[in-house]
């Protein structure tokens, strides 16, 4: 089964008098990793967040595997859409186990725990040894790795990571950047990663999106990124990134 692609077109946003989005035509090809990097307030959570629809562009169309978002079932959608938020997002007063099953529960399939269980050994966090535990008995990373496991579970096979290593320490996020590239190399995947990380983004994604003020500055393999910086921004950019590893 092969990954689906995503394709963002002519998409904009704007919240008040302020444009989030600016007629954003982006295309994902199906089992592509697409890092959206930027400073804060750039548009790049808003952009990702338009493929499950928790924010419905103005104008525009994103488009999974050819069919518009916007005209199905949102629920739904959110539910065949892997989405892992800054802090994980999962629900306390739930056990490991119960919140890897969330999403095969509600889509009605018997065999929920199997499936959680497969996606918790998949994240390197056997259900024998933490399926039973809460959310608080774990550390940062490991809540994140559950994370990861809930928006798989359900067969998801498009993944939306928006910051999801960000609070972390260097070690942790280490761990996790690697889980993601070993996931992607086991299971087709389409993945749009939401980062401040400019190194980050130039080591997992096959392109790298900057976004400036709601305008796309630059699409762009890792390295071609690098030798050839579209606009000042993205040169700038590339030099702080230099300077965060020297």
């Amino acid at each position: 089964m092969s990954a689906p692609s995503l394709s963002f077109e002519h998409v904009s946003k704007s919240y008040g008098a302020v444009q989030a989005l600016a007629g954003i035509t982006l295309p994902v090809a199906g089992g592509e990793c697409l890092a959206l990097v930027g400073e804060s307030g750039s548009g790049k959570t808003t952009l990702l967040r338009c493929v499950n629809r928790l924010v419905e562009p103005d104008h525009g169309v994103v488009r999974i595997d050819g069919s518009d978002a916007g005209a199905l079932d949102p629920i739904e959608l959110r539910r065949s859409v892997g989405y892992v938020p800054q802090e994980g997002g999962l629900l306390p007063h739930w056990r490991v186990r119960r919140n890897v099953e969330l999403v095969p529960w509600l889509r009605g399939s018997p065999d929920a725990a199997r499936l959680a269980e497969e996606a918790l050994e998949m994240v390197g966090l056997p259900a024998s040894t933490f399926g039973t535990r809460w959310p608080d008995e774990l550390s940062g990373g490991q809540r994140h790795r559950v994370a990861v496991a809930r928006a798989l579970a359900g067969g998801q096979s498009v993944m939306l990571l928006d910051e999801p290593f960000g609070a972390l320490d260097a070690i942790t996020r280490h761990d996790l950047q690697r889980l993601i590239v070993e996931l992607r190399a086991r299971r087709p995947l389409t993945v749009v990663l939401v980062t401040h990380d400019l190194s980050e983004a130039l080591l997992l994604a096959d392109r790298v999106g900057v976004l400036r003020a709601g305008h796309l500055e630059q699409v762009a393999t890792p390295d071609s990124l690098i030798s050839e910086p579209a606009t000042p921004y993205v040169s700038e950019l590339l030099a702080r990134a230099g300077s965060l590893r020297s």
